[in-house]
């Protein structure tokens, strides 16, 4: 069982289904949904070992590194070669509990 990703003209997902396995029955089966549906069409994998993450509605497919990319949490967050955003200053690690703040660019004990 073989998961797909469905893009607008963006490049954004829109849809995640279940289909085919890869070259099931001889087809192309990601150019056969894509050609069923009128859109672009992706295989997605669960364990990353396709487009290195698992397509979601409203990740983008970026061609150039041929990769679902989640959604970008912050303006200042960088995109890693595993197409995974991270912080650009490590999160500390003395047990406490962090959050983002993004007007300082730095992690905020969280007192709550």
């Amino acid at each position: 069982m073989a998961h797909y990703a469905f893009l607008d003209e963006n490049n954004i997902v829109t849809e995640v289904i279940v289909g085919k396995d890869e070259n099931q029955d001889g087809i192309d089966w990601e150019q056969w949904y894509g050609d069923f549906r009128g859109q672009v069409c992706k295989r997605t994998s669960y364990n990353g070992n396709i487009r290195k993450n698992y397509a979601g509605i409203g990740y983008t497919y970026q061609a150039d590194i041929d990769a679902f990319v989640p959604p970008k949490p912050y303006p200042s967050w960088i995109l890693d070669a595993n197409a995974q955003w991270q912080p650009p200053v490590n999160k500390p690690t003395d047990g406490g509990i962090y959050i983002w703040d993004e007007t300082t660019i730095s992690w905020v004990l969280d007192d709550a």
